[in-house]
């Protein structure tokens, strides 16, 4: 078989429920960043990604020791392009999966580092020529989470719509503030490879990121990936996020894993927002929340215009702010960054989300915590 065909043959097994690895060269040439001409050999005998395989029987599989296996697969391990578990090995999905854990380990040499960034930076940027769909169009992976305080400062329940007036927990940022105990923020993997790529986000940093909670917390620090917050200065650093115009956004589900993390995202380079404002997708489900405008208490100032992440404010030359409610995702940016408060979120739905939003058989953070192990 020949080298580009063991590499093709991966590619296809990197497809786990509404995501693969779409066939392309770009694809390809990320691959062979990731494992050399004898990794990918071994990888060739793996099973499809969310499956397992033993040390033992990739040794009967490949006709090489079991000390021999361990040894070429080392690499990958320590890269964290692969996960293992004991003495269990498995490959995982490309994005979201290889591509966090590769870049919150960062194991990996600079210049690889810097090749691979610039290969996924130009993916985010290029989507609809890949010929395939990276993830499934209508998969709803992840939901806004309302703004720190919310719930005291922002909220209007319009009495008219047939929704709950209940505020669930779910629904509001601080429901990761008031179940846990341990937090961390780790470095946003999409702006890194932004910055990588010589295109920094404008918005924020790669280093105002990804927030972490419980024992995955406490994992990231202890590893040195990501900087431990006592739960004041966790407070402190949403609010921080939020001024800067980033989303909260979670996992589109009420099970659990939201209580896990959030992605501060912007929609110039965060995987999946920009799959929604760029190319069309649903990869982000709106809240039940869209911005009221009072305006009588309107400045006209624009704040809110220039500070919404899914260009769904305009202001016409003549007449009060408009909110394009196709286009909002009810994150409450806009409400959040209002100098003058006339903006309140309003109730105007009450979609419950899943109780678990799987990828194939595995959650996103299960996935993620597997390849960091």
């Amino acid at each position: 078989m020949a080298e580009s065909d063991y590499y093709d043959l991966v590619r296809q097994k990197l497809t786990l429920g509404p995501l693969q690895a779409p066939n392309h060269p770009k694809v390809l040439d990320l691959l062979k960043i990731f494992w050399d001409e004898e990794t990918i050999k071994i990888l060739s005998y793996f099973p499809p990604a969310g499956q397992r395989i033993s040390l033992a029987e990739l040794s009967e599989k490949s006709g090489l020791t079991t000390s021999e296996v361990r040894r070429i697969l080392k690499k990958a391990e320590k890269n964290k392009t692969i996960s293992k578990s004991g003495k269990d090995y498995g490959l995982e999905t490309l994005v979201p999966g290889i591509f966090e854990a590769y870049y919150i380990a960062r194991q990996d040499t600079e210049k690889n580092l810097r090749k691979s960034a610039e290969i996924f930076w130009w993916l985010f940027n290029n989507v609809d020529s890949l010929g395939e769909d990276p993830i499934a169009r209508d998969f709803e992976l992840f939901r806004p989470l309302l703004p720190i305080e919310t719930k005291e400062k922002l909220i209007e329940i319009e009495k008219s719509v047939d929704a709950q007036t209940q505020i669930l927990p779910y629904e509001l940022v601080e429901d990761l503030i008031n179940n846990n105990e341990f937090f961390a923020v780790i470095p946003c993997q999409c702006r890194l490879i932004g910055e990588m790529s010589g295109e920094p986000c404008e918005l924020a940093s790669a280093d105002m990121g990804c927030f972490i909670t419980g024992n995955p917390a406490q994992a990231m620090a202890s590893f040195g990936w990501g900087k431990a917050l006592s739960k004041e200065e966790a407070i402190e650093y949403l609010k921080k996020t939020e001024k800067a115009g980033l989303v909260h956004c979670t996992s589109n589900s009420i099970g659990g894993e939201h209580l896990m993390f959030i992605c501060n995202c912007c929609s110039c380079h965060c995987g999946v927002l920009k799959l929604v404002k760029e190319h069309g997708y649903q990869t982000t489900a709106p809240s039940n929340f869209a911005p009221k405008m009072d305006p009588n208490l309107c400045a006209e100032c624009e704040t809110c215009v220039k500070k919404c992440p899914m260009g769904a404010l305009s202001h016409p030359e003549e007449g009060y702010i408009i909110l394009n409610s196709e286009l909002c995702i009810g994150c409450g940016v806009c409400a959040t960054n209002c100098p003058k408060n006339a903006i309140k979120m309003e109730k105007v739905r009450d979609t419950i989300p899943p109780k678990v939003k799987k990828i194939g058989n595995k959650l996103f953070m299960q996935m993620l915590v597997e390849l960091l192990a």
